[in-house]
């Protein structure tokens, strides 16, 4: 294993997608309200490099809610069939705006389109309100590029902590924890499993 987490992630990430694995991408995104009441979901890893962890989603969603209330999270990738595990805490941050927009030409346009029709984690009242207003957006940008919604973009998570986990026989798993020295650097340690 490397002694670099980033590298690392980069490497077994780069082996999920290398082998055709189902949404490689995703990880599930544990957050806290001020409260400490925890709740996770599935977002999609959409960039890694030394700053931290990149995922996008609407800043009026729960997650991103929580996220105002209490800025740290946790994240966790997880391939089955690799009996692999990595997960990462820290604190998150808005990324700028620049990078949210850069992001966001390249989503797909129906997923423009659904950024801006769906009050995300909001009721709704029936399924064809959400089928409505995005009928009406569609109609609203035919023809013509959609820009990136105000209430729209992107988080960075900064980890602190890292722990890479495979999965080996009798249980007797590999678990490595990284964590960042006061001289910045990562240091490495074995856990039991």
């Amino acid at each position: 294993m490397s002694d670099e987490p980033l590298r690392l992630l980069l490497d077994w990430l780069g082996e999920a997608e290398g082998l055709g694995l189902p949404q490689p991408d995703a990880m599930t995104l544990a957050t806290a309200d001020g409260d400490g009441a925890p709740s996770a979901r599935i977002v999609l890893l959409k960039g890694a490099d030394e700053r931290g962890l990149r995922f996008f989603t609407n800043y009026e969603s729960r997650k991103a809610r929580e996220l105002a209330e209490n800025p740290r999270a946790a994240v966790v990738l997880y391939w089955a069939t690799r009996h692999r595990q990595i997960r990462a805490e820290g604190p998150v941050e808005q990324l700028p705006d620049e990078e949210s927009d850069e992001y966001w030409q390249t989503r797909p346009r129906g997923s423009q389109i659904a950024a801006w029709a769906s009050a995300q984690s909001r009721p709704l009242a029936s399924r064809e309100e959400l089928e409505h207003r995005f009928a009406e957006v569609e109609r609203e940008y035919e023809g013509r590029e959609i820009p990136r919604p105000p209430n729209w973009g992107g988080y960075l998570l900064r980890p602190e902590e890292w722990e890479f986990w495979e999965g080996r026989r009798d249980r007797l798993h590999d678990r490595r924890r990284f964590r960042r020295s006061d001289a910045g650097t990562w240091e490495c340690e074995l856990l039991a499993p």
